[in-house]
């Protein structure tokens, strides 16, 4: 176990400076496109740019990979990434800001792939659960300490901008002097999403349906808090509360699922967020700031769960070749809703206001839910040997970039 974390502890350092900048870039773009004026439609579209952003970068990513290697390309995404908070401070406009998440989105996306295929390439089948739940502690870790930044700096400044810039650009310098052996560079990508949904309807819907909702949560939250309240400060903790209950909310639900079943809980989370959602929207005006956060905290226990659940799902009743492959499809399905999740929560929002955002994902969540509902009654559970623990499905979820591995593998096989 040593070995492995000495093989990967570069790259974790590396890791937690890179999403500490990207969850203070997370918390601040919305929150100042606010200030700047910027209409509730034109924040969402920005939102929206990301994540379409991280769809390309999904693609594309195996490419660079294969051209270069992991550690350029490292280097080259970190570069690029670092000089785009800057220039989100030099031009405040809403059409050169949606670009600007364009390509924070590509660069992260393909940076997500690095670090987990390096991650993958690294560990064993002993050691890789370990391995990638303190990738995950790390990462949900940092990404909350980000946030919270912003309660430090002023936000109409170039200098939470500046920070954000050299957080990202530090991530670098771990990974380019490591003494570490680099991976293999990847030969070839093979993404069937007809094939996945033929595998689990339920499990690719679910992922799609987790992006609509939780992307526009990531990128319309500040707007929804700040329709409440003036206070900045609440902005961050109550994205915070949400990653923290995301968190806490993973295993407990892992757990059941593996004791009553995918389906059941999967609609169990997805009603549970639905609800909490509706709590938020009728009440949050009337509540303190504490009762707010703590519901957050509730609505991520639900809501952001729905993603390893449904990876869980797909495997489940996945062929052993295929478990890789699916979790990257599943990952694709995530980000392709992502996109349109920012549009249509600010729509809904510029109609009815800002509890539109909870009302918005709650109707994704019903459903999802009423979808699964009417599948299970046409689908006979999976068979026992063929259940996963949902410990190695949420292994897989950190883990798409693996294809690229698994792929070479079938191909020196056959020759």
């Amino acid at each position: 176990m040593k070995y492995a974390f000495a093989q990967v502890t570069a790259l974790l350092v590396g890791v937690a400076i890179l999403l500490t900048g990207q969850g203070l870039q997370g918390t601040l773009v919305p929150v100042r496109a606010g200030l700047e004026g910027f209409s509730t439609i034109s924040i969402g579209l920005i939102g929206a740019g990301y994540f379409f952003g991280f769809t390309l970068g999904c693609l594309k990513s195996g490419n660079l990979l294969r051209r270069v290697g992991h550690v350029r390309v490292f280097a080259a995404m970190t570069s690029l990434a670092s000089a785009v908070p800057l220039l989100h401070g030099l031009w405040a406009n809403p059409w050169v800001w949606g670009v600007l998440r364009l390509v924070t989105g590509f660069c992260f996306a393909v940076l997500y792939v690095v670090i987990e295929s390096w991650l993958n390439e690294r560990s064993t089948n002993e050691n890789r659960g370990t391995v990638f739940s303190t990738y995950v502690l790390i990462t949900l870790t940092v990404m909350a300490a980000g946030q919270l930044m912003l309660l430090l700096f002023d936000p109409l400044k170039l200098t939470v901008f500046a920070i954000a810039s050299v957080l990202v650009s530090l991530a670098a310098i771990p990974v380019a002097l490591s003494t570490a052996q680099s991976p293999e560079q990847p030969q070839s990508v093979d993404l069937d999403i007809r094939r996945l949904y033929r595998n689990s309807p339920a499990g690719t819907l679910g992922c799609l349906v987790a992006g609509l909702a939780n992307g526009a949560f990531w990128s319309m939250a500040p707007v929804f808090t700040a329709a409440y309240s003036s206070d900045i400060s609440l902005a961050a903790w109550f994205m915070t509360s949400g990653v923290i209950g995301g968190a806490l909310g993973q295993w407990p639900l892992g757990y059941l699922s593996d004791e009553f079943g995918r389906r059941r809980i999967l609609i169990a989370a997805a009603v549970g967020g639905a609800v909490v959602g509706l709590v938020i929207a009728m009440t949050g005006q009337n509540l303190s700031f504490l009762a707010v956060n703590l519901l957050g905290a509730v609505w991520g226990a639900m809501a952001f769960p729905v993603y390893s659940l449904s990876v869980a799902h797909a495997n489940d009743y996945a062929e052993p070749d295929d478990f890789v492959r699916i979790s990257s499809g599943m990952l694709l399905m995530y980000g392709s809703g992502a996109i349109v999740g920012p549009f249509l929560a600010s729509a809904t929002m510029t109609l009815i206001g800002a509890p539109g955002l909870f009302l918005y994902s709650g109707a994704m969540h019903v459903m999802l839910s009423l979808y699964i509902a009417m599948r299970a009654l046409k689908r006979k559970p999976a068979a026992t040997d063929r259940h996963i623990t949902f410990s190695d499905a949420l292994t897989a979820t950190y883990t798409a970039s693996r294809v690229y591995e698994e792929e070479v593998q079938a191909q020196e096989e056959d020759e």
